[in-house]
């Protein structure tokens, strides 16, 4: 099928495309190819998938109503994949307003465009950062999340809300994938993974938050991967249990979804930090630092709902994930 992905230059948006393409589906690559983070990795991503067959790249902002608009109409897609969004929890004290342009007003306009051109399925990126001041574990889709503690959250639980009224009032049928911590080979520079390898390679302290009391439930990128391209087969559909009167946030009356993925399985800090020191062969030097505005102390996802709707679940260990990592940084930036 025809497969429109944004944020095509991304992490997830390349590793995704590439697989779509790996089982013949034709793509559609969209991205702007902002200077977020280092543009020369995004185009090395862009450069692999250059060459392939059944692929088109268009570099395009989809905050540009009139080119967003202009974009569904000239290729009609029958499924979209919506990954492109402004990224990361601190940014947003540098530039809340990009938030907004990428997040609100790109989505905006991508559902828009599925809706006048008649796409069959939308599966959008939400992230783990909705559950925000919630506690209890593991995270689940039954859970309200409703206090948000960054502005990238916020948006991201708005994105949620847009996409329901869609499927609500047009029968769009949407799906949101809320992702826990993603990482593996051609990871963004801004992450933890990438940042600590980097440094310790070099000799350089890391940043050690929250003074090492944080867990995260990483997620091997190849999982992230195959539960998007399954939850894109999987149209969302009506939930004919559910009640206005007990309103399941997960599910819907509409053809709306939203799924947990991550690898229900959360690592402390400073064993994620000891796996890389073992993939690297050298020790960390650490600076260790108070818990930071908007970050969360912890998260687990509960992935019942992503297993018992498409029959996966991620399983990819953090030694395993972490090795590749560090291999392919290696290899990537030339060091021995």
């Amino acid at each position: 099928m025809k497969v429109l992905v944004t944020g095509v230059a991304g992490f997830i948006g390349f590793h995704t495309a590439a697989k779509l393409l790996d089982r013949g589906d034709e793509v559609v690559g969209v991205d702007s190819v902002n200077a977020y983070y280092d543009v020369t990795l995004k185009e090395a991503r862009l450069k692999l998938l250059a060459g392939r067959d059944r692929y088109k790249f268009v570099k395009l902002d989809l905050a540009d109503r009139v080119g967003a608009a202009r974009l569904f109409e000239a290729e009609r897609p029958e499924r979209v994949i919506h990954l492109a969004a402004q990224a990361g929890v601190r940014y947003a004290a540098k530039d809340p307003h990009a938030y907004v342009d990428a997040n609100l007003v790109g989505f905006m306009n991508v559902l828009e465009g599925c809706r006048q051109t008649g796409v069959r399925h939308l599966v959008y990126a939400s992230t783990s950062a909705v559950y925000g001041a919630n506690t209890r574990m593991p995270f689940s889709v039954a859970q309200s999340v409703d206090h948000p503690v960054s502005l990238y959250a916020a948006t991201k639980k708005a994105n949620e809300l847009m996409a329901h009224s869609y499927s609500h009032l047009y029968r769009l049928p949407t799906t949101g994938l809320r992702f826990f911590t993603v990482y593996g080979p051609w990871g963004r520079p801004d992450m933890s993974l990438f940042l600590f390898t980097s440094r310790i390679i070099k000799g350089e302290p890391i940043d050690v938050f929250n003074n090492g009391n944080h867990s995260r439930d990483f997620t091997y990128i190849d999982d992230i991967v195959e539960g998007v391209v399954r939850t894109l087969d999987h149209t969302a559909e009506p939930d004919p249990t559910w009640s206005g009167a007990a309103p399941a946030p997960g599910t819907s009356s509409a053809p709306y979804r939203i799924y947990n993925i991550g690898n229900n399985a959360p690592v402390p800090l400073m064993h994620f930090i000891a796996c890389i020191e073992r993939a690297t062969g050298r020790e960390a030097i650490k600076r260790f630092l108070p818990l930071q505005p908007g970050d969360v102390p912890d998260t687990y996802a509960d992935i019942d709902a992503l297993e018992q709707a498409v029959g996966f679940r991620p399983s990819t260990p953090i030694e395993v994930g972490v090795e590749r990592f560090v291999a392919w940084y290696k290899d990537y930036y030339g060091h021995n």
